[in-house]
């Protein structure tokens, strides 16, 4: 079953919002494996509540993004994918994916005569052609010191 991903499109103030709380969360590091917070509902009812590190990461991650103006969404890796949503995560067309499927670049399975991909799957090759891509700039400017062509 595919997982449609829900973008999340932040309003003015949202990004107003958000710019003041990253600025605040992203000054308090946890130190340990993970970080109680105290949540205080405008009704004056107080709780605390205990997250892992990573998830305060996410978090402070989500706000920057949010407070930059760009949608966000949140994808879970075991998640299958359409064509035109594995597309869209790597910004490439979809007969261009296709190509990629049919190629054995990316893993797939076909439901029906659908074919469904692997959120996992996609980002590995995402992190591969990312690496690929670095490693051949590295080398470009590498060559273009040696030739002396002020880079």
């Amino acid at each position: 079953m595919a997982l449609a991903p829900v973008v999340y499109i932040p309003t003015e103030l949202e990004t107003v919002l958000s710019r003041q709380s990253s600025r605040i969360l992203s000054a308090h590091v946890p130190s340990g494996a993970s970080l109680r917070i105290k949540l205080i509902e405008s009704g004056g009812i107080e709780e605390l509540v205990e997250i892992p590190a990573t998830a305060y990461h996410l978090l402070v991650d989500i706000l920057t993004q949010m407070a930059q103006g760009n949608a966000v969404t949140m994808i879970p890796v075991h998640a299958e994918l359409t064509t035109q949503e594995a597309a869209n995560l790597l910004n490439v067309s979809r007969p261009f994916l296709i190509k990629l499927l049919e190629s054995g670049e990316i893993p797939y399975r076909t439901v029906g005569t659908h074919r469904r991909i692997c959120c996992q799957d996609v980002m590995d090759y995402k992190q591969k052609t990312d690496l690929a891509r670095s490693q051949a700039l590295d080398e470009l400017v590498a060559q273009a010191q040696e030739l002396g062509l002020g880079y």
